[in-house]
């Protein structure tokens, strides 16, 4: 699956509220779930947190899912 790029407009977004804005989940309840069994990877590494700050440069992977590139406006 290819990497496709997100632009954020703020300094950060946490793991959770990424999951919901890109519709991987529907609920923060759903992203929690996904966080904690294991299936999100952040820069090639498994993520727990899901208060995890994403900034610009960050790659985010689902287990069976898409993978994403986050990229900030502006730069």
């Amino acid at each position: 699956m290819a990497e496709e790029i997100v632009t954020i407009h703020t300094e950060y977004i946490t793991l959770d509220a990424f999951l919901k804005w890109t519709g991987v989940a529907d609920t923060c309840g759903q992203a929690k779930a996904l966080i904690a069994a294991g299936l999100v990877h952040v820069n090639g590494e498994p993520e727990l947190r899901r208060g995890r700050k994403l900034r610009a440069g960050d790659r985010v992977r689902l287990e069976g899912g898409g993978q994403w590139l986050i990229r900030r406006e502006g730069e």
